[in-house]
């Protein structure tokens, strides 16, 4: 018997503001601007949850997390990947692999993203290679390439646990 393979797509973005730190996939990126929103809009970690919620068909992140809720504003990110990583568990599935892309005109993330496979790979309870990173400009193009805001995608496979 074949196990069931599950896929969800994730996307996320937010407005770069002053006065915020920026947070992308768990990490403190030293930057000028921060990333706007109800907790601390970790856009890498938003689009990985809608991808997983998607896969095990738990809605999305606003549904499991609703921002209008006091104890979710400024909240860390991984606290929610890792909740996230308990109803997907507790729905019979586990995480077998992440798959983000960044989309920022600034600041360079490569140096960044080792530090940011482990950091979700251990909020998922998964081994690292299971995680995969990679950023991306746009070229000048768009609100990112205008750097007003930073954007992730995320695909993630989900699988029955056996």
């Amino acid at each position: 018997m074949e196990k069931e393979l599950r896929v969800g797509i994730g996307y996320d973005s937010h407005p770069l503001v002053s006065g915020r730190k920026l947070i992308l996939g768990g990490v403190d990126i030293p930057h000028d601007k921060g990333l706007s929103g109800w907790s601390d809009a970790d856009v890498v970690i938003h689009a990985i949850i809608d991808a997983l919620f998607g896969a095990a068909d738990l809605g999305d992140i606003g549904m499991q997390f609703p921002p209008e809720k006091p104890k979710y504003e400024n909240i860390s990110s991984l606290v929610l990947l890792i909740k996230a990583g308990e109803l997907v568990r507790a729905k019979g599935f586990q995480v077998a692999n992440i798959d983000v892309t960044i989309m920022a005109q600034r600041p360079k993330l490569s140096r960044f993203i080792p530090e940011m496979r482990k950091r979700i790979s251990q909020a998922l309870a998964i081994d690292p290679t299971r995680v995969t990173i990679k950023a991306t400009t746009t070229n000048g193009l768009g609100f990112i390439g205008r750097e007003e805001g930073i954007a992730a995608q995320s695909v993630a496979l989900i699988t029955i646990i056996s």
